[in-house]
């Protein structure tokens, strides 16, 4: 089957291609008799235009890069729905790469991104260090960060509140009675793994509670990550009643080696996690944690970065503070 050109179209309204173009593009005035007839042409042909053309000639391509740090992750598909969603209501499309928390897959993949022509690019939970990552955003024009503050006032963010949902979690464990707190803290690149040891610290300080920094564990992102880092923690501090967990994956390797050690949660040890995925409330026993709308995040990252590539607004800083959502592991 013959494909249908822009020549085509012209010749069925009886127009010249530039008409046909402006109508395509929405540039120029034209009488509202000729726009009509070249969208009757289009129509009836039912013709599309060659989108690598149209790109070339307006230099946009209407994509946007998204990186994820782990897509395995249940917190990052759903940040991943909320920007496909936006981005599609507005006629863009997404482009995904997911970097399996590596610093050099994450640089790559930034680099790919430049190399696809994507109009902006959304970093989620971003790894790279700024001495590492700020050189390679210069290369776009338009970036936002979700879960990552940066020095510029170039770039859009959109966050969660960390510290605030760190310092919740401390003041419900020590308002239920728990006194000896420990922290999965997650992997030292991330910057909500930093805010959430700082909420940590603070909550301690704030209430006159000694900081004991032996309770705090790096840990993995994963299942694996919170079983080891529950075990290493225990083994140093067998008497402890309470963990603060990096994320909720985290916190069901901490209820698994808790099962393991034979430890009764609430009873022995109570536990927080965080991002309230859907697996928080379906282990048993089901996770008190720090509630985010993980769509929402996508959206409004989605939303400020179209903003920024059509001019209507300068790059916006976007907070956002979670929930505490009480249920049967810290009561």
């Amino acid at each position: 089957m013959t494909k249908v050109t822009i020549s085509d179209v012209a010749k069925e309204a009886g127009v010249s291609t530039m008409t046909v173009s402006r109508v395509l593009n929405g540039k120029g005035e034209l009488r509202a008799d000729t726009r009509k007839r070249v969208l009757r042409a289009i129509e009836k042909l039912n013709y599309r235009p060659n989108a690598v053309a149209r790109s070339l000639a307006t230099r946009r391509t209407r994509t946007l890069g998204l990186t994820v740090p782990d897509i395995t992750n249940p917190i990052f598909p759903e940040i991943v729905r909320g920007a496909e969603e936006a981005a599609w209501q507005a006629g863009y499309t997404i482009v995904l790469s997911n970097t399996v928390e590596d610093l050099d897959r994450e640089a790559a993949a930034i680099e790919r991104l430049e190399d696809s022509r994507v109009d902006g690019v959304i970093l989620c939970s971003a790894r790279l260090p700024d001495n590492r990552l700020l050189p390679l955003l210069k290369r776009h024009s338009s970036v936002v960060l979700v879960n990552r503050a940066a020095a510029s006032e170039t770039i859009g963010i959109v966050q969660i509140d960390d510290a605030y949902g760190a310092m919740r979690a401390i003041h419900h464990l020590l308002a239920s009675g728990r006194s000896k707190i420990g922290l999965l803290a997650g992997p030292p690149a991330s910057q909500s793994a930093a805010k959430r040891l700082r909420g940590f610290i603070d909550a301690h300080e704030t209430t006159g509670q000694q900081v004991d920094t032996s309770r705090i564990e790096r840990c993995f992102p994963d299942e694996d990550g919170g079983v080891r880092a529950t075990k290493a923690l225990l083994e140093r501090h067998p008497k402890l009643d309470a963990l603060v967990c990096y994320n909720d994956l985290v916190a069901v390797g901490a209820l698994q080696a808790c099962a393991e050690l034979g430890m009764a949660v609430p009873d022995n040890l109570a536990i927080i996690g965080c991002d309230d995925i859907r697996l928080a409330s379906l282990v048993s026993p089901a996770l008190t944690t720090l509630r985010v709308d993980k769509r929402q995040l996508g959206e409004r990252a989605v939303t400020i970065l179209i903003d920024m590539l059509e001019g209507r607004s300068k790059p916006q800083t976007v907070i956002i503070k979670p929930e505490l959502i009480v249920r049967q592991s810290a009561p």
